[in-house]
């Protein structure tokens, strides 16, 4: 995709909240990005409406006490899987793939243009997660990251779930090592069997110099609970 170009699979409804609040660097724009959402309706079919019912990449941007937050849905959340370039692969196969990536890529461009800031804070939940990282591999302009209960290295999470691998994805385990550089905490859950800690340590794992990368596993939590009543804490831990 070129730059400016917008893709037609990305929806500004799965933008916001959008706005300024007190407290951080006017220079810096902070990107949640949302998880995988209902990708599928069970074991062996596909929803046909990706969007989440629980965005919990929202409800823990809404606890940010940042300056400039943005919210970003992944592509075809939110749009009732009516938009144009919209198909089924990209909450699939190619969830991670280069064309998701650049959709995201170019909606933070548009924000930082928005609100003129000169770097970036990714935040990702789950599969958002796996997509700030390869955002982090690929743009300049980042100078943290954070997930949480992120699936960093697809092919061990397929392996572990014994589930057809994501062979239309980018895995950010293969860009482990242009990412050591950047600093990064990865909050994991002791009891999530959704994406469980072997999968974040797989991908640490793949860094000749991991000392910038931070796995912080909180035993009692899992994928879900209880990551937003507790947000601002760790966040600012």
């Amino acid at each position: 995709m070129k730059n400016g170009e917008r893709n037609p699979a990305f929806s500004g409804r799965g933008v916001g909240p959008f706005g300024k609040k007190p407290g951080f660097s006017e220079n810096a724009l902070v990107v949640y990005i949302e998880g995988d959402g209902f990708a599928w309706k069970n074991r062996v079919a596909l929803s046909a409406d990706p969007t989440p019912k629980d965005p919990v990449g929202l409800r823990l941007a809404v606890q940010d006490q940042a300056s400039t937050v943005l919210y970003l849905g992944r592509p075809c959340h939110y749009t009732g899987h009516t938009s144009s370039g919209c198909h089924p692969r990209y909450w699939s196969s190619h969830r991670y793939s280069p064309e998701v990536v650049g959709a995201v890529s170019d909606a933070i461009d548009q924000a930082k243009g928005m609100v003129q800031a000169a770097w970036v804070d990714l935040v990702g939940f789950s599969g958002g997660g796996a997509v700030a990282a390869l955002l982090a591999a690929q743009r300049g302009d980042v100078f943290r990251l954070t997930t949480i209960g992120a699936n960093l290295d697809h092919a061990a999470w397929t392996a572990y779930h014994q589930v057809t691998p994501l062979d239309g994805s980018l895995n950010p385990a293969d860009f482990a090592m242009q990412l050591q550089t950047v600093p990064q905490i990865h909050f994991v859950g002791g009891k999530d069997i959704i994406v469980p800690e072997s999968v974040v340590r797989a991908y640490r794992n793949r860094m000749t110099d991991p000392s910038l990368t931070q796995i912080r596993v909180i035993p009692e939590y899992d994928h879900h609970c209880c990551w937003v009543q507790s947000w601002h804490g760790l966040r600012n831990r």
